[in-house]
């Protein structure tokens, strides 16, 4: 019962992150599934991917309704990522769980810093929706 609570509070807080910010869920959900509940890195990377359909429909649907997806971008980048995903999968699968896991890591400390160097540049501009600067 307990575990099943766990997975609750997992979902819920990914999902209103990955509405909120846009992160998909997976930099929530597989970190938690891994470090939490206890799954290897490949399981919770798939069960990840699993959960992650449905939240990004939603979260989609209501970008789309305040007119917040530039479909021109999102096509292409979608197919692409189709193609990747199959390669990525794939390439998941034959990866050391350890080594598979420190990549993840890795790549969100790289994520992280990088977004905290571009937020602290004293020369950023905001952009709002309509394209005016803020």
């Amino acid at each position: 019962m307990t575990t099943a609570i766990v997975l609750v509070v997992i979902g819920l807080i990914a999902g209103m992150l990955a509405g909120a910010l846009g992160i998909g869920g997976g930099v929530i959900f597989v970190p938690a599934l891994v470090v939490i509940v206890g799954l290897e890195q490949a399981v919770a990377q798939g069960t990840s991917l699993a959960v992650i359909t449905p939240t990004a429909a939603i979260a989609t649907y209501a970008h789309v309704r305040y007119s917040r997806v530039v479909w021109p971008a999102a096509v292409p980048v979608g197919a692409a990522s189709v193609v990747g995903a199959v390669a990525g999968a794939q390439l998941a699968l034959a990866t050391n769980p350890l080594i598979l896991k420190r990549l993840f890591a890795g790549l969100l400390v790289i994520l992280a810093t990088r977004l905290v160097i571009t937020e602290l540049r004293p020369d950023r501009k905001l952009t709002a929706p309509d394209g005016s600067e803020r």
